[in-house]
């Protein structure tokens, strides 16, 4: 082995280990999620563990024995909320060791929440006919509260802020000052309260339904894969496939982010997790400090639109249009291939510029040995995609997923999980999943805001009346509006609100809603990596010490692909694989287009794709001046637009500067061989 790079392992390692204080207090930075009390006190430990156990437990129980979807939504919120009130401290300097006595009064009262609904629901839904009483509203106000007071502690100040400016809205509507297009009726208390609280339009709304019945078990799905090593399986592969190829640090993390990313659903907490493996290794070859930290990023953001399990995204998009998930998951295969294409050969260039080189091939792990000793661990993913797309329901599905896990994982000694690792594995789930409930929950009081005002309605014809009558202009405007909204906000609360406000705006142009949600679904996931509010690339910043901004507008750079394949796909959206002549906007199935079509789109997206990796770069084979790095891209784009006519202009100005650039190269290097 090279002692050169027997060091780098070496290093790199002891780094990793002594920078865990510094990765968890960047991700504790970067994301709220991770600011979470270590008590000192056994008993505390226990309880929190038991309540936690507990919640997971019933997840698991209603997926065959469903209640009354109120009531089961009642009480996911409710014990979510009462175990954040526990487990997550009130201010950021609090002591951590220790439950202050307040928080344990908001513990009891979050239950009351959903007992409150328990006891009075035969009355609720029948004898008053869903007009709330005074405890009602009472209760109603409560919750609001609550749930308002956990997204604080959980994700920040963003988004209950933007949740009270929802709240605020009926309040004023009906005012002779407000503009025409916002003004409403009057709405009262009851009108109000009775929306968020009583119905499964507010705060019980789809997006809870989806945190409930899928979201919970997924992530509970990769608190179980966590557990068995599934994450040092798509590390180690990931360096076994890439890691001696050049520029290959760099090429590791893309890979392992990315499927990572696509299970876990958090970006920020896999670029702290991976990041501190792969951001020192890239470093170390000789990549600059912001673009290391922004290949991390952008490769964890990617994660969210990557199939099999897209962050869990994917089941919010079904419940929400009542597309069949298997349908959505193949219509984002090609995009999200696209995608990460882009970044790696951006990474690839990049290196190639530099002339960075990978790690000798005696120092990785063999991907023989990876496979024989935890390949067994992709079984479970196999599993998933086999049962989704045999129409078991997602939950089922799910279910059946976990314990698939803990079956395979015991083939092997070195996976195998004992009752213990179940139990923190029970636990794990549970706690991983309040960030995304709690931000349904808020998103809830949006949704219902927009439900009783009809806000929506008006987001759309502004969206409408901006654009022009012109597509490409309401696509813009679309994204600008999705970007803007998802600024700051975890993937899924982003995705539920740009799709009820911003998609029903492509609606108007005969879009079909497969197509328009996944459409703001790129934008909103995009805008971690978007300055000035690109946590993602911040927290990779962190990591590489480099500068924020910077790293944000690398990542935006290395991301480029992803700001247009969206575009791609709605005029021609053979590129999901689905045929959308002649169908309605509120399509639930479609035909599969022409297979030419598709392999026409995808190849000369693909070699679109690489041509403005190229062109950003500045690089391919050799050093291109800026005229002609300008000239590749125009000739991508030319390429990508799915266009006969633009596809064979931009084939002739990429295959001309390709071939100009291969044969400059020869000329070099022949010359150089004379001089040597």
């Amino acid at each position: 082995m090279n002692k050169d790079n027997r060091d780098l392992n070496i290093e790199s390692v002891s780094a990793y280990d002594e920078d865990k204080n510094l990765n968890q207090e960047l991700l504790e930075k970067y994301d709220a999620d991770a600011k979470v009390r270590k008590f000192k006190n056994r008993k505390l430990v226990f309880l929190v563990a038991a309540i936690a156990i507990a919640y997971s437990l019933f997840h698991l129980y209603v997926t065959f024995n469903p209640l009354p979807a109120l009531q089961a939504r009642s009480i996911h919120v409710a014990v979510g909320m009462g175990l954040i009130f526990l487990v997550y401290p009130t201010f950021k300097k609090q002591d951590r060791t220790k439950i202050p006595f307040y928080d344990w009064i908001l513990f009891v009262l979050s239950l009351s929440t959903a007992g409150y609904i328990i006891y009075e629901y035969n009355a609720i839904m029948t004898t008053r006919g869903g007009i709330p009483n005074n405890m009602d509203i009472i209760m109603a106000v409560l919750t609001v509260l609550l749930v308002l007071e956990g997204a604080r502690r959980i994700t920040g100040w963003i988004l209950p802020i933007l949740a009270l400016i929802f709240l605020a809205y009926p309040f004023f509507s009906y005012n002779l000052w407000v503009p025409d297009m916002l003004m409403t009726r009057q709405f009262d208390l009851g009108d109000i309260f009775g929306q968020l609280y009583l119905k499964t339009e507010g705060l019980y709304s789809t997006a809870i339904s989806a945190s409930l019945q899928f979201i919970f078990l997924f992530i509970l799905f990769g608190a179980f894969l966590a557990k068995s090593g599934m994450g040092q399986l798509f590390n180690d592969l990931a360096m076994a496939l890439a890691g001696s190829k050049q520029g290959g640090p760099a090429k590791v993390a893309v890979i392992s982010s990315g499927f990572m990313g696509s299970i876990n659903g958090s970006a920020i907490a896999n670029v702290v997790g991976t990041g501190a493996f792969t951001i020192p290794l890239m470093k170390k070859i000789g990549y600059n400090k912001n673009f290391a930290g922004a290949v991390e990023a952008s490769a964890s953001v990617g994660g969210q639109i990557l199939p099999p399990i897209m962050g869990a995204s994917a089941f919010i998009m079904a419940e929400t249009t009542g597309i069949a998930y298997g349908t959505i998951a193949l219509a984002a295969m090609i995009p999200a291939i696209l995608y990460f294409l882009g970044v790696i050969m951006q990474v690839h260039f990049r290196a190639g510029k530099r002339n960075l080189k990978g790690i000798p091939k005696a120092d990785l792990p063999e991907t023989k040995k990876v496979l024989m000793e935890k390949g067994h661990l992709l079984l479970p993913i196999v599993g998933l995609v086999f049962m989704l797309y045999t129409g078991l329901p997602i939950a089922q599905a799910a279910f059946y997923t976990i314990v698939l896990t803990v079956v395979v994982a015991a083939i092997r000694k070195s996976t195998r999980m004992g009752f213990k690792d179940i139990l923190e594995a029970l636990e794990n789930g549970a706690r991983q999943s309040l960030s995304v409930m709690i931000a349904c929950a808020v998103v809830g009081i949006i949704i219902g805001v927009v439900s009783l005002t009809s806000f929506g309605t008006v987001m759309t014809s502004a969206i409408t009346a901006f654009g022009a009558g012109s597509l490409f202009w309401t696509l813009f405007l679309t994204m600008i509006a999705s970007i803007v909204l998802g600024m700051g906000l975890p993937s899924i609360p982003a995705y539920i609100i740009t799709a009820t406000m911003t998609a029903p705006a492509l609606a108007e142009f005969g879009i079909p809603v497969l197509v328009a949600h996944l459409f703001v679904f790129y934008f909103g996931i995009f805008a971690n990596i978007t300055p000035p509010v690109a946590l993602a690339a911040f927290a990779g910043a962190g990591i590489s010490g480099g500068d924020p901004m910077r790293t944000g507008f690398n990542a935006l750079k290395l991301s480029i692909a992803g700001f247009i394949i969206p575009y791609l796909f709605v005029y021609n959206p053979a590129m999901l694989l689905i045929e959308t002549e002649g169908i309605a906007t509120n399509a639930r199935e479609f035909e599969f287009p022409p297979v030419l079509e598709v392999l026409l789109i995808t190849i000369t997206a693909i070699i679109g794709i690489i041509a403005l990796s190229a062109a950003v770069e500045g690089y391919f084979k050799t050093r291109m001046n800026v005229v002609t790095s300008i000239l590749l891209g125009a000739g991508a784009l030319l390429l990508i637009f799915p266009e006969n006519f633009t596809d064979v202009i931009g084939m002739i100005v990429v295959l001309g500067i390709f071939a100009m650039n291969y044969l400059k190269n020869k000329r070099e290097n022949y010359a150089a061989v004379l001089s040597g």
